[in-house]
C-alpha cells in the first residue's frame, strides 16, 4: 500500500529503516451525476481457477479480476502517539480495524458506488491481529451500519464479506499484516512472521479458509503483503531458511487446499524489496523474478495465481523514500513509457508466458495515485501504467477503493462525514480518463480452451509430494526427498543433479488410470530382457502400462522412481535421452529452464517417462543420468 506518496527507509549500521508519511494535498471535485458502470459486473459461477495466464470460472468462462482493495481491517495507526487520536492514523483516517466508511454511508450505498464504478472484485485486507481481537468495535465506527453495533472487528468483517458476495462481487482475502498498523515500512509487519511464529499464521490462514469455505464467492487466498527486508535482514526466494518466503507460501497454500478450502485461488505476490536503500550498497525490488527459476507448484496446479505491486513514486531499485533512505535509483515515473514497459515486463508480467514451469495469471493487486497529484511525472505514469495494463488484458485491483473525503485523495471514492460521495465518478477527477480506458478497452471474453500445464518440482530442502492421491498411500520411501507431480500430470524432465523435476500433462491430459495403484521402483526388476537403453548404468524402469510420475532421491543419488498404471494403452520402444554432460531438451523448450544452471534432459511432448538411469560409479555423479521416453501412444 503508498504511504500516501512515500515510505522512507533508514538502515541501521549505516542508516537504520523508518517509515515517513506525508500527505498529498487534496483536491476536492464537485460532485456531478456519475456514469452507470453496474452492467460491468458480468455473471460468473464460482469457483475460480486457471487456465495459462487466465483466470476462468466454473464454466470455463474468462474472469477477469477488476478489483480494488476496500482497505481498513489490517489497521491505520501509524505507530506512534495515541492510537485514539486520529491524528495518529494513515490521513487522519482512523479505521478502527475495520473496513472504511462504514460510519460514513450504509452497506447498500457503498456497493451500490462499487458497481457503479465498474469492478466485479475486492481485494478485501486483514491483520491476523484483527481475527483474535474480542472487544466490539466503537459504535462510532459503525454509525452508518447500526445493525453493527456491538460487533468484533472480525464479525464485521464477516459481514463486509457476506454483503460484497451476496451482491455479486469476488472477494479476496488478503492478510495484509501481523499487527493493525500502517504498512509497509519498518512496523513488524515486514514478514508474514516478523510479529508471530510461521506456525501461527498458517494457522490463521486456515482458520479464515475454512470461516468463508461456504460462500463460494470468496475465491482467493491472498497470502502476504508486501513481504520486505526489516532492520536487520532480508527475506529469500528459496533457502530454506526462516525468512524463505517462497516456502512459507508453499505451506500456507498446501495447508489451505488440503484443510480448509481447496477451490480458493492461492495468489502470491512477490518480494517488495531486498537490501538497504543506500547509494553503493546492495539493494533491489525482486517482485516476481525469482519465480522465473523457481516457481511455485500446488497440489491443485491450476489456482496459483502470481501479483506484484506497482507505485510512481516506488522504482525497480527505489524503495520510493525522499531525504533519509532515498537513493538516486530511478522511480517507476521517471521512466520513460518504452522503459517502464520493459521493467514491467522483466519484473511481473513475464509470469503470463505461456507454456513455461511458471505460467500464471498476474494480478497486479495495488496501484493508485492521488486525485489531487499536480507532477506532471506521475499522472503521466499513471497514463501509462493504465495502458500498460488495458493492452496487457491485465487483472488489477487499485488501491484504495474507499476513503474520507479531505483525507485520502488516492481512494476511488471518499465519503464525507454526512456520507457525499466525492472520487471517480466526479467530472473533475483527472483519474477518470485513464480508469475509463483502463475498464473499457478490449479484454479477452467467453471461454477459453484448456491449455497444458507446466509445473517444476523441487527437493532443495525437503519433500514436494504434490499429489493428493500419493500422500493418501503414505510415505513410499521413508528417509528420502520425494517428489511428486500433482493429481492428473506427469514427469517429463528431470535434472542431473539439485534435485528439480518438470510435470506436465501435454498431448496426454490427465494420463493415471483410477484407483489408487502405484508402485515404487528400486531396482532393475521391470526392465525387460534385451531391454537395455542404459548400459553400465542402474535403471529404474516403470511396469509395463505405468509411466513416472515422482522420484525420490538421497544426497544427489537417486534413490526410487515412482510409476502410476495409465488409463490407456501406451507406446513401448522410445529412446533414451542422456543428460549427465549436457543439457537435452526439446527444441521448443516447453515448460522453460526448471533446473537454471544444470544439466536436464526432458522427454518430448508425444511421449512420456518410463524410467530413469543413473550410475553409482566412484568419480561420476549420482545423479539422474538418463531417461527412457516411450512414445504415448502403441
Amino acid at each position: 500500500m503508498p504511504t500516501v506518496r512515500l515510505v522512507t527507509f533508514l538502515t541501521r549500521l549505516g542508516v537504520a529503516f523508518a517509515l515517513l508519511v506525508a500527505a498529498a494535498p487534496t483536491a476536492v471535485a464537485a460532485a456531478s451525476e456519475p456514469t452507470d458502470r453496474s452492467s460491468a459486473a458480468d455473471a460468473w459461477q464460482p469457483p475460480l481457477s486457471t487456465r495459462g495466464r487466465y483466470i476462468v470460472d466454473a464454466q470455463g468462462q474468462r474472469f477477469r479480476l477488476k478489483a480494488a482493495n476496500w482497505d481498513g481491517a489490517q489497521g491505520s495507526w501509524t505507530g506512534s502517539g495515541d492510537a485514539a487520536d486520529p491524528a495518529n492514523h494513515h490521513a487522519g483516517q482512523n479505521s478502527y480495524g475495520i473496513p472504511l466508511g462504514l460510519d460514513r454511508a450504509p452497506l447498500t450505498e457503498l456497493l451500490a458506488d462499487f458497481h457503479q464504478i465498474g469492478i466485479n472484485s475486492v481485494r478485501l485486507p486483514f491483520s491476523n491481529e484483527m481475527i483474535h481481537a474480542t472487544a466490539p468495535v466503537p459504535d462510532v465506527a459503525v454509525a452508518a451500519n447500526p445493525h453493527l453495533r456491538g460487533k468484533t472487528p472480525l464479525q464485521v468483517y464477516d459481514a463486509v464479506v457476506a454483503a460484497l458476495t451476496q451482491d455479486g462481487f469476488a472477494v479476496v482475502l488478503n492478510n495484509h499484516t501481523n499487527t493493525s498498523r500502517w504498512c509497509c515500512g519498518i512496523d513488524g509487519n515486514e514478514r508474514w512472521n516478523s510479529s508471530q511464529p510461521t506456525q501461527q499464521w498458517a494457522d490463521d490462514w486456515v482458520f479464515m479458509a475454512r470461516r468463508y469455505a461456504g460462500d463460494p464467492r470468496v475465491v482467493g487466498a491472498d497470502l502476504y503483503n508486501e513481504v520486505r527486508r526489516d532492520v536487520l535482514d532480508d527475506p529469500n526466494w528459496g533457502l530454506g531458511d526462516g525468512h524463505d518466503w517462497y516456502a512459507a507460501a508453499q505451506l500456507a497454500a498446501d495447508r489451505i487446499l488440503t484443510e480448509a478450502n481447496p477451490r480458493l485461488l492461492i495468489v502470491v505476490e512477490g518480494i517488495n524489496w531486498t537490501g538497504l536503500p543506500v547509494d553503493g550498497l546492495p539493494h533491489d525490488r525482486p517482485t516476481l523474478t525469482p519465480a522465473r527459476t523457481l516457481s511455485h507448484t500446488l497440489v491443485d496446479a491450476r489456482k496459483l495465481v502470481y501479483s506484484a505491486h506497482f507505485y510512481g513514486y516506488t522504482g525497480p531499485k527505489h524503495s520510493g523514500a525522499t531525504g533519509i533512505g532515498e537513493t538516486h535509483d530511478p522511480r517507476y515515473q521517471d521512466l520513460t513509457r518504452d522503459q517502464l514497459y520493459q521493467v514491467l515486463a522483466d519484473q511481473a508480467f513475464f509470469v503470463t508466458t505461456e507454456g513455461r514451469h511458471y505460467t500464471a495469471p498476474v494480478w497486479i493487486s495495488e496501484f493508485g495515485i492521488g486525485a489531487g497529484e499536480t507532477d506532471a511525472a506521475a499522472r503521466a505514469w499513471f497514463g501509462n501504467i493504465t495502458d500498460y495494463f488495458a493492452d496487457h488484458d491485465a487483472d488489477f485491483a487499485y488501491w484504495p477503493l474507499v476513503g474520507w473525503e479531505g483525507h485520502d485523495d488516492w481512494a476511488l471514492l471518499r465519503y464525507d462525514s454526512s456520507g457525499r460521495r466525492y472520487g471517480i465518478l466526479d467530472q473533475g477527477d483527472w483519474r477518470s480518463t485513464a480508469w475509463d480506458h483502463l475498464l473499457d478497452s478490449p479484454t479477452r471474453t467467453g471461454s477459453v480452451d484448456p491449455v497444458p500445464v507446466w509445473r517444476m518440482l523441487a527437493t532443495d530442502h525437503g519433500d514436494q509430494v504434490e499429489s493428493l492421491r500419493v500422500r493418501a498411500g503414505g510415505d513410499w520411501d521413508s528417509g528420502a526427498y520425494k517428489a511428486t507431480c500433482p493429481d492428473g500430470l506427469r514427469l517429463i524432465g528431470l535434472s542431473h543433479s539439485g534435485g528439480r523435476g518438470l510435470c506436465t500433462d501435454t498431448s496426454a491430459g490427465d494420463l493415471r488410470a483410477g484407483g489408487d495403484t502405484q508402485t515404487v521402483v528400486t531396482d532393475e526388476r521391470y526392465v525387460p530382457a534385451a531391454g537395455d537403453w542404459a548400459g553400465g548404468y542402474t535403471k529404474l524402469q516403470c511396469p509395463a502400462g505405468q509411466f513416472v510420475i515422482g522420484y525420490s532421491r538421497r544426497g544427489e543419488r537417486v534413490s526410487a522412481a515412482l510409476c502410476a498404471p495409465a488409463r490407456t494403452s501406451l507406446g513401448l520402444g522410445g529412446r533414451t535421452v542422456w543428460f549427465d554432460r549436457s543439457d537435452n531438451r526439446p527444441a521448443d523448450g516447453a515448460g522453460d529452464d526448471f533446473a537454471y544452471g544444470r544439466y536436464k534432459g526432458q522427454c518430448a511432448a508425444d511421449e512420456y517417462a518410463a524410467g530413469i538411469a543413473f550410475t553409482t560409479r566412484i568419480g561420476s555423479a549420482t545423479g539422474p543420468a538418463a531417461l527412457l521416453c516411450d512414445p504415448l501412444r502403441p
